[in-house]
């Protein structure tokens, strides 16, 4: 049987400040996602997650710069092209048609005086050509895709609940069906109820649309919940990656060891244990010394 090729490929990923290019924010991040396939990369704020994502799609802030590394894109129709190399036009053809991504916050990514439905449509008209009445009916069967009724298209953010402004946002995201999705803490402001339901809503278009999910995430619960792979990341690199169950059972880096002891039982009786960081940059060198002994 032939190995499907991967969707992405992020191959010895740097990410530095453009004035100190030496202060390497993330240190050669390689990993692959295959169609079908959930990458969750795990790790506590300003690990260099949401950098990582950000690279992908080119929308790096104007301070920051890749200093190395390859982002191989296949669509299985195109080749592969290196993202990183692409100027922002052609960047612009890829985002939202083939690569699309959900944000932490949809009140920061919808546009208050717009109606959700001009804002789904958007992409449809820029990447499709879709208009009038084509256009209407699919906005319609994208909100019903994502349990929101067709008549919410006329309504503006403000008027909808979090949980429904995160749907218009997976909405807009899958409206051109992408090869690949990125979801950066799609249900941190969410309770735990309508996360739940966030999360089922995702893994059942990534099956039916059989796309590739890279799912940035600080919460174990979620991996556990949808992952196929694990990535974890500590101060900018990559510490462990493995597929859930070998992450999961069997985790090897002492930080994944910390971030796991960290999670709470489902009872509330085992005590939560704060992570000595003390104690994990000196583990973390003792690993990073046995790396470097040859076998």
């Amino acid at each position: 049987m032939n190995k499907v090729a991967p969707l992405l490929q992020l191959q010895g990923i740097s990410i530095a400040p453009k004035n100190t290019p030496a202060r390497l924010l993330v240190k050669q991040v390689s990993f692959s996602i295959a169609p079908g396939e959930t990458t969750c990369v795990v790790g506590e704020s300003g690990s260099g997650k949401s950098l990582t994502a950000l690279s992908i799609m080119g929308l790096l802030s104007k301070q920051l710069c890749l200093t190395s590394g390859q982002v191989l894109f296949n669509d299985g129709h195109s080749g592969e092209q290196d993202l990183s190399k692409l100027d922002q036009a052609a960047l612009r053809k890829i985002r939202g048609a083939k690569i699309a991504m959900i944000f932490q916050e949809p009140m920061t990514s919808l546009n208050p005086v717009l109606t959700v439905g001009y804002q789904i449509g958007e992409s449809l008209t820029t990447h499709l050509g879709l208009k009038g009445e084509a256009l209407q009916t699919k906005i319609a069967s994208l909100l019903s895709m994502v349990g929101i009724p067709e008549n919410r298209a006329n309504s503006y953010p403000d008027e909808l609940s979090g949980g429904q402004r995160q749907r218009v946002m997976i909405a807009m995201s899958i409206a051109c069906e992408p090869c690949l999705l990125i979801a950066d803490e799609p249900t941190t402001a969410l309770d735990v109820t309508v996360q739940a339901q966030i999360l089922t809503l995702l893994d059942e278009l990534k099956t039916r649309m059989n796309m590739g999910m890279l799912f940035i995430t600080h919460d174990f619960g979620v991996v556990a919940d949808i992952a196929d792979q694990v990535v974890v990341m500590f101060r900018g690199e990559i510490v462990e990656a493995g597929s859930k169950q070998q992450v999961l059972q069997h985790p090897q880096h002492p930080y994944t060891k910390a971030l796991l002891a960290c999670v709470p039982d489902a009872e509330g009786k085992k005590p939560l244990k704060p992570i000595d960081y003390a104690w994990l940059a000196e583990s973390q060198t003792q690993v990073q010394a046995q790396r470097k002994v040859p076998s």
